[in-house]
């Protein structure tokens, strides 16, 4: 019995808080740190008197008035600099240069993980880790008001040369609004140059993707100087049409054939949806506009006798809109009949918002799509050729020559 009291004993006097001793061996790092960053402060200082302090010397050029003090995050923890103060001159020090420039990189690479797709808690997991120090949400909000004065800025930049495609899209946010959580629109545009190269032309709150959201939108980047456009593609938003005709009346109008597939399903059993699809397929896979439109109408009569009666007939009223990608290069059709371009930015554009869930605003909703936008721009996709206008530019020789 005695053996095993002494040895109960003995763990407890071996027993390790190893908590309290990583506190304090911190502690003895962070004053270790601060202790040898003071002293490299003070010999600058000394330096720059040309004189110790106190010392008497032909040499002095200037004399101490004291210090002030200053929050330093260093990886050991935060510790507190005593940065002297000189009575002719201003004290500069490299160490705090060093400082100035990585705090400025920390903050870049702040913004640039939160507008890459970063949310805000694993922002500051990664600077924990990295920096030593937690950043809160807070700070990457403050951080990122920043930024959002250039995004504004690129927002309504002039926007210069001719754009014969433009492809038109919307994105549904949510947005906190008096206590409840409602909808919010944001609308972007994606033109192709006369070179065949893309570019973000513009995204701004919608409200609702309606006419006059549309309109806005269309009238903002008509002012921006929008021009040259020969078709618009996108899907059947209400309002977007007409809007089109009245800003852009000399463009033509292609309705997504994918988004029109989708509309017709939504009439359509799923167990026959693969045939149904197979069918519609057929009709954009002909050589022609003449014959597709013959396709259509047969493929309209299948869909009666298949007892499809309101596949059908939304086929035989709007099937005309999807063939606006006739009239241009064969080249461009794959490109250009649907809004496949713009709809892969915009997956992206949610997989981004998702993790913010409601927006405070409107505003704040268009500045992190915009943010977005921009960072995508600035990637390859912006700088590969997406397609070659010389098809196009030939057929308007051709159409010319033959005028």
């Amino acid at each position: 019995m005695s053996n095993n009291s002494e040895n109960k004993s003995l763990g407890k006097v071996v027993q390790i808080n190893e908590a309290k001793i990583q506190d304090h061996l911190g502690e003895l790092v962070r004053g270790t740190v601060e202790e040898t960053l003071n002293a490299m402060l003070d010999a600058e200082a000394d330096a720059m008197c040309g004189a110790q302090r106190y010392e008497r010397s032909p040499d002095r050029i200037d004399t101490r008035a004291g210090h002030y003090e200053r929050k330093f995050h260093a990886k050991a923890g935060e510790v507190t600099l005593k940065m002297p103060k000189l009575r002719k001159q201003t004290f500069e020090t490299a160490i705090i240069e060093r400082y100035k420039r990585r705090e400025t990189s920390i903050e870049e690479a702040l913004m640039e993980m939160y507008l890459a797709g970063v949310s805000v808690r694993r922002v500051e997991d990664i600077t924990e880790a990295l920096w030593g120090t937690r950043v809160s949400s807070g700070t990457v909000s403050k951080l990122n008001k920043k930024v959002y004065k250039h995004i504004e800025t690129w927002r309504n930049r002039p926007i210069r040369g001719e754009y014969p495609y433009v492809y038109l899209d919307g994105i549904v946010l949510k947005r906190s609004w008096a206590g409840e959580v409602r909808n919010v629109s944001v609308l972007v545009a994606v033109g192709v140059d006369q070179e065949g190269y893309r570019h973000i032309l513009g995204v701004q709150e919608g409200h609702k993707e309606d006419k006059s959201g549309w309109g806005s939108f269309l009238e903002h980047l008509k002012s921006r100087g929008l021009k040259g456009i020969r078709m618009i593609i996108s899907d059947a938003c209400m309002g977007l049409s007409e809007s089109a005709a009245e800003y852009f009346p000399e463009a033509d109008w292609q309705r997504c054939t994918v988004h029109f597939y989708r509309n017709v399903f939504s009439h359509v059993p799923r167990a026959k949806m693969a045939l149904v699809s197979a069918m519609l397929k057929a009709i954009h896979a002909q050589e022609s506009r003449e014959a597709a439109q013959d396709k259509a109408m047969k493929v309209v009569e299948e869909l009666r006798t298949m007892r499809l009666q309101k596949a059908a007939d939304l086929v035989e009223r709007c099937i005309d809109e999807t063939f606006a990608f006739y009239s241009y290069p064969q080249t461009h059709w794959l490109k250009i009949r649907t809004n496949n371009p713009l709809e892969r930015i915009m997956r992206e554009i949610r997989r981004r918002t998702r993790v913010v869930g409601a927006f405070p605003d409107g505003e704040s909703a268009v500045m992190l799509v915009g943010a977005r936008l921009r960072h995508i721009a600035s990637t390859k996709w912006g700088t590969r050729k997406y397609m070659s206008m010389d098809w196009l530019r030939q057929q308007d020789i051709e159409a010319h020559q033959s005028a």
